[in-house]
């Protein structure tokens, strides 16, 4: 990956939706649902910012989590219409667990 093309170009709609599934997958397995909307909804208004602080500490974030990810995450939160998407899908997932708990019950 091309440095000058680094953070430049948006993410096509299957690497949003791939991204999105594996944060709420994340988030579902650990059960941490009800935090993660809090925190998602709260920052939402900001998350541009989050995008950019990711892009500003990227050579310290990338040694630990890969510069792929920063680059890929940094450019999810640029658009807060993908951090409503996130929280639905994190919804959805919550949802389906508790209808399948109560089914095997």
């Amino acid at each position: 990956m091309e440095t000058q093309a680094l953070w430049t170009e948006e993410l096509t709609e299957q690497e949003t939706a791939e991204l999105i599934s594996k944060v709420a997958d994340e988030v579902h397995k650990r059960k941490l649902e009800v935090p993660a909307i809090l925190f998602f909804e709260m920052h939402k208004p900001i998350s541009r910012l989050a995008g950019n602080a990711m892009i500003f500490f990227a050579p310290f974030i990338a040694p630990f989590v890969g510069i792929d990810n920063v680059h890929n995450y940094s450019r999810l939160l640029m658009e807060s219409s993908n951090v409503e998407r996130l929280i639905q899908e994190i919804e959805d997932r919550e949802s389906e667990s508790k209808s399948e708990e109560a089914q095997a019950s």
